[in-house]
């Protein structure tokens, strides 16, 4: 058998000890703040019927779902005029069934749908699971990446969007950031400017170039937005409102003077104004009312199902893409047959998230679930020994760990300094008949007498 040179496939990667030991400390920090908030964790599968999928993400979207090869010959039910055409578009029904999930939240109410009869609504549910995208891998952007979601179906109340932004708040100030920006918008304000413009139909066309606005500038949007169907007379419409700047309280005034016609678009305004009551009521402080939060006119993300309020959040101290986004989805379920639930949920990005904190070293030094106690092993006979206190130790719920064979010293203490093992214990015949056992620290390489409870009382 010919030897092949392992490789990883684009978009992937492997994560060592020390890597997972951060990994876990951002998903257990999420955790933690999600069901704070009142949320339960669920599980769906890796890969779902393709037809869940397809069509929830727009043509795009559609594009970049992984699809799962029929089992066996699939090639053999394939209409043979479609394999001579090559079209695999069209040849795609024909060979595959399932797919790689591309979000958490069509499988979440796929979920909801199909368990409709044992949940308690309103039904809040966090889901931390990876999701896969054939996109072109790039700094912060891979092809298996997780996705930290928190979502409540049936209540319409925006308290949850409120909730939605100290969650946000909490959590990236539990990781260490300091200047990040929670971005808000409405779908319904979006459709009252596509509205007074006289191009209703045409709001994802509009909302697809404004939304590029921090990528291609103003003069990129505008020649898009020609391109798209608009006139100079709908640009000149435009450029004030896309370019609001100034206090939330400023941008939200002048839009009401913008869309004082569009009833759909004051809507739209009327609720971001209660999110932004609920916020001051749930004793948000002043830097997140007046810092942090940030009403963005051009901000339309995933607007094939946010009917409401969008969110996206990004860092200023690292050049990042967003970092975190979602919004409310009306009628996300009624697609698979359940009508009239409406639901809102945003998304935490943990690889993008691990990648802010380790650029600014913010992971907690000695944040760590590995071996906290290596013990010496000097020879068979002390065996019995060293043993016992293992035992007891790991009944102390002390990670430790007994070095499995009586081999040099040095590379025992190798093996201690490369799995970042904190502490080491000595026990010879010596250590052992006199109950007086030598602990080194390994950073400081500090070596002093302690007994068994004295050993535990320090470790634990």
């Amino acid at each position: 058998m010919a030897v092949v040179k392992p490789s990883l496939a684009k978009g992937t990667r492997d994560f060592s000890p020390s890597e997972m030991i951060k990994r876990n400390y951002i998903f257990d920090t999420l955790k933690t703040v999600f069901r704070k908030y009142g949320y339960n964790e669920i599980q769906t599968p890796s890969f779902e019927n393709l037809t869940t999928l397809t069509g929830k993400y727009g043509d795009e979207g559609d594009k970049l779902i992984f699809k799962i090869l029929n089992s066996g010959d699939y090639m053999a039910k394939a209409p043979d005029g479609l394999l001579h055409d090559k079209n695999s578009n069209k040849l795609i029904p024909h060979i595959s069934e399932k797919a790689l999930r591309y979000d958490l939240t069509v499988p979440f109410a796929r979920y909801v749908v199909m368990h409709q009869n044992d949940i308690t609504l309103p039904f809040k549910r966090f889901q931390v699971q990876p999701v896969w995208r054939a996109d072109r891998p790039q700094r912060g952007r891979y092809r298996e990446f997780y996705q930290c979601d928190v979502d409540v179906v049936g209540s319409e109340s925006l308290l949850n969007e409120a909730e939605f932004i100290l969650i946000y708040q909490e959590a990236f100030e539990r990781f260490g950031l300091k200047d990040f920006n929670i971005k808000i918008n409405n779908r319904k304000i979006l459709s009252g400017i596509a509205e007074i413009i006289g191009k209703p139909e045409l709001i994802v066309d509009m909302t697809v170039a404004i939304d590029k606005l921090d990528k291609i500038g103003l003069d990129g949007v505008n020649k898009e937005l020609l391109e798209r169907g608009f006139t100079e007379e709908d640009l000149a419409i435009l450029k004030p409102i896309i370019l609001l700047e100034g206090s939330n309280d400023v941008k939200l005034a002048a839009l009401k003077a913008i869309l004082s016609t569009s009833a759909v678009g004051l809507n739209g305004i009327a609720e971001i104004e209660e999110v932004f009551d609920y916020v001051s009521k749930l004793g948000a402080d002043e830097k997140l009312l007046k810092q942090i939060i940030d009403l963005d006119i051009t901000l339309a993300r995933g607007l094939n199902y946010y009917t409401g309020c969008i969110f996206e959040v990004k860092t200023n101290e690292v050049a990042m893409g967003s970092i975190g986004g979602g919004g409310r989805y009306d009628d996300l379920t009624g697609m698979f047959g359940l009508k009239g639930l409406t639901g809102v949920g945003v998304s935490f990005g943990a690889d993008r998230i691990y990648d802010v904190l380790e650029e600014l070293n913010l992971f907690p030094v000695g944040k760590a679930d590995s071996t906290k106690l290596l013990i010496i092993n000097f020879d068979k006979q002390l065996e019995g020994y060293t043993l016992s206190l293992l035992n007891k130790l790991r009944k102390e719920n002390i990670a430790s760990e007994l070095y499995a064979s009586p081999v040099k010293l040095k590379k025992q203490m190798g093996y201690a300094d490369g799995k970042g093992i904190p502490y080491v214990l000595l026990v010879g015949e010596e250590e052992a008949a006199s109950g007086q056992l030598s602990l080194k620290d390994m950073e400081s390489g500090e070596q002093i007498k302690v007994t068994e409870s004295e050993l535990i009382q320090k470790l634990r």
